[in-house]
């Protein structure tokens, strides 16, 4: 009997491991398709199976696919929007040759084209942020002006927050686009910037499932001006009127741009006027925020995917009713990381679900802005928000590093 073969295209630093523990134990054998598989270092770790291809060229991967096709049962395909955009767009024009359930890839594509994406949200009605695009110096200065600072700029095709940053002064506009039209940013297209008003407040996301909005989360963001996430909670602290707020205008989005397939999360901020949709992004959070819907309720939005990719129906029924956090591990400063100590006290602290360093002694830190900062990870969970928080408080006080300056 031929093995049921999960294929994943690419693989993901933060979810990519819960996706192949996952179909395994939905009885699947994930085999997963990557330009470059020394990227993902749980392919080794867990013994996966992995092929080296060009993840951009469409017929190879229609080729690879029925070739496996021919020793396994492919029971379906997906893959990540957060380390490759178009890799996930792929992903939909591949389950629509082989006829299998994914995402409508003219969706994915709208949507990884954040000014595309802006400009179906503004024809739906949907509030955002004041918005404008520019691919070069003058335009972008105009579009600033017009807009008003501060403003955000930001790539128009990307993830992680890459490129991001928030332009308080004529000085940091000038210092940004200089950096990002200046040959420092890797641009995969031609180079568009989007303008974007700052819409100032707290920052929620919406964890949706097909048609569902499954739950509202909160987040925090550490300092400016970058947009480098620091805590996630789940679910987030708010009224029912809030809730059910940011619930209709995520169907909206949904809508709007012909999503309504599997997972999507979308990014917002409660401003003076109400929630604006910051990003609608066609997957699931990355983790550990991924995890947290498990820990809260006892629903693996992983598998529930999965699930769904393979033709299965989802089941997001909760099972508990906890709080659920994350605290990233932010350095302040760049140099050699002489160590990094502490994490078996703050694992040991009841309720702490896990502790996790993404470096070692001797690495080089040189932030860059985006989620490539973060050195570590607490998760904790417990009945209550006030709990959940202490708990976070008092295994984070026992984490220490030293960070010496470049020579």
């Amino acid at each position: 009997m031929a093995r049921r073969a999960l294929i994943l295209v690419e693989g993901h630093r933060g979810n990519g491991m819960a996706y192949l523990q996952a179909a395994r134990r939905l009885g699947l054998h994930p085999i997963t398709l990557s330009a470059d598989p020394d990227r993902y270092d749980y392919l080794a770790t867990e013994g996966a199976e992995a092929i080296r291809i060009d993840t951009d060229n469409l017929d190879a991967l229609v080729h690879e696919c029925s070739r496996l096709g021919e020793a396994n049962q492919i029971a379906g395909i997906t893959g990540f929007s957060g380390d490759d955009e178009l890799a996930y767009a792929m992903v939909g024009k591949l389950c629509e040759h082989f006829d299998l359930p994914g995402p409508n890839p003219a969706s994915i594509d709208r949507c990884s084209d954040k000014f595309t994406q802006r400009q179906l949200l503004a024809e739906a009605g949907v509030p955002m942020p004041a918005y404008r695009v520019a691919a070069n110096v003058p335009d972008l200065e105009s579009a600033a002006a017009e807009i008003g600072l501060p403003v955000i700029l930001k790539p128009a095709t990307g993830s992680g927050s890459i490129g991001v940053r928030l332009c308080r002064s004529a000085d940091e506009l000038a210092e940004h686009s200089t950096y990002l039209l200046g040959g420092k940013h890797i641009w995969r297209s031609s180079p568009r910037i989007l303008v974007e008003e700052f819409a100032k407040g707290q920052f929620y996301y919406a964890d949706i499932m097909g048609n569902e909005v499954f739950e509202i989360a909160a987040a925090e963001f550490g300092p400016p001006p970058h947009f480098v996430f620091r805590e996630f909670t789940y679910p987030a602290p708010i009224t029912d009127d809030e809730y059910e707020r940011i619930s209709g205008i995520s169907l909206s989005c949904l809508q709007a741009l012909g999503l309504g397939w599997g997972p999507t999360n979308i990014e917002f901020r409660w401003t003076k006027r109400g929630p604006v949709v910051i990003e609608v992004n066609p997957r699931l959070g990355g983790a550990p925020a991924s995890q947290l819907a498990q820990l809260a309720y006892g629903v693996d939005l992983i598998t529930e995917h999965i699930k769904l990719v393979t033709g299965d129906a989802s089941n997001l029924h909760r099972r508990r009713m906890h709080t659920a956090a994350a605290r990233y591990l932010l350095p302040d400063r760049d140099g050699n990381l002489d160590w990094i100590d502490g994490g078996g006290r703050a694992a040991a602290v009841s309720g702490v679900t896990e502790v996790k360093f993404y470096v070692r002694a001797t690495t080089p830190i040189v932030r860059k802005g985006d989620y490539r900062d973060r050195i570590g990870h607490v998760v904790a969970a417990s009945p209550s928000l006030a709990q959940t928080e202490a708990i976070l408080e008092r295994a984070t006080d026992l984490i220490s590093w030293s960070i010496s300056p470049f020579p």
